[in-house]
């Protein structure tokens, strides 16, 4: 195993650096409250970063949802990368990608994914008056069911919904039969809920189809909390370093070392686990188990880690406005968003006793 990014993923990764480092500040952060930054959004684009996760492949996504997650940049870029680009790339047929891509890729046209897979959303075969001879499930469908919780749904043009039997399709979120409701969660991302009334939508992908684009956005997310807990760590050491008590600064107390120590073991771990994960997808390798791994570690290990940047902040930690609590609340619902550490390693474990020994 090799993660040494290539060097086309290095100099995308320090655009994006530079990018969200710059424009994702703490003023512009409570400028945007709960809501997309939209100024940001528009330079992203303008610097053809989605684009460039698409080139990159999931390795490179990776490397760009760290800076994200670093700076907790208000925007749906991974989550348009994983439901958009990359699942249309992969699973689309050519007439969706010469139609989706190109608006995905300048950002004209946003996707965010309604997943995991539940129980109340279904898909019946398109036989309305409008549906071409011969259409079925496999071509186009009506989905009826809702979604409680669609993160960056307010920003979205299109939803990748996993309907119930696994399937996926495409939704448009202007079109009939969809409603979209505003819904606030611990994190700013722009949620929503998703009600589908014989919403028409175009399938897309196959058998596998399910199982490919949720392991590749486990794998996403747990590089943007490795993002998150880094950010939070980088605040944590600037602190301690700076406050003094009883005339030396906190960082020379040996149990502040020995928490930061923690959480810095905790960050690599995340860290590791997603490369691994984006590396062997990359290099067409069975990767289900590893994307789990990456999704437990970010789940487990990322909860220890925010609430540990806050703990090294004393006091100013409990204050809502303090920066370090922004990172707190991201690490807190990608632990949710990932499913829960209990929940994910069960499907490990499940897994693992399916596959059976090597």
């Amino acid at each position: 195993m090799d993660f040494t990014p290539s060097e086309e993923q290095a100099a995308a990764q320090g655009l994006a650096a530079r990018i969200f480092g710059d424009l994702s500040t703490h003023e512009r952060l409570v400028q945007a409250g709960s809501g997309t930054d939209a100024g940001l959004w528009k330079e992203i684009c303008a610097a053809g970063l989605p684009g460039a996760a698409e080139e990159t492949g999931l390795l490179g996504l990776v490397l760009l949802a760290e800076e994200q997650g670093r700076t907790t940049a208000q925007v749906p870029f991974v989550a348009s990368c994983v439901y958009g680009i990359l699942a249309v790339a992969k699973h689309g047929t050519d007439e969706q990608r010469e139609r989706l891509l190109p608006s995905f890729r300048d950002g004209t046209a946003v996707a965010a994914g309604a997943f995991p897979a539940g129980g109340t959303v279904h898909a019946v075969a398109d036989t309305g008056p409008d549906a071409e001879a011969g259409a079925d499930a496999e071509a186009g469908g009506r989905l009826n069911g809702s979604v409680p919780l669609v993160p960056w749904l307010r920003d979205a043009t299109h939803v990748l919904v996993a309907a119930a039997d696994r399937s996926l399709w495409i939704v448009r979120t202007a079109g009939p039969g969809v409603v979209t409701e505003s819904v606030e969660t611990t994190a700013p991302w722009s949620a929503g809920r998703l009600v589908l009334d014989g919403a028409p939508a175009e399938r897309l992908g196959g058998s596998g189809a399910y199982e490919e684009v949720l392991a590749g956005a486990r794998t996403a997310f747990a590089g943007v909390q490795a993002g998150v807990c880094a950010g939070s760590l980088a605040r944590a050491v600037e602190h301690t370093g700076a406050r003094e008590q009883f005339r030396r600064p906190l960082s020379t107390n040996q149990a502040v070392l020995l928490r930061a120590a923690d959480a810095y073991m905790d960050t690599e771990a995340i860290r590791v686990t997603a490369y691994e994960a984006a590396w062997r997808h990359d290099e067409g390798l069975p990767y289900a188990e590893q994307a789990l791994t990456s999704a437990w570690w970010a789940s487990e290990a990322g909860r220890r880690v925010v609430h540990a940047g806050q703990h090294l902040h004393g006091g100013t930690g409990a204050d809502l406005d303090h920066p370090v609590h922004r990172h707190f609340l991201w690490g807190r619902q990608l632990d949710a968003h990932l499913g829960g550490s209990g929940a994910v390693l069960q499907e490990l474990g499940e897994l693992l006793v399916k596959e059976g020994p090597e």
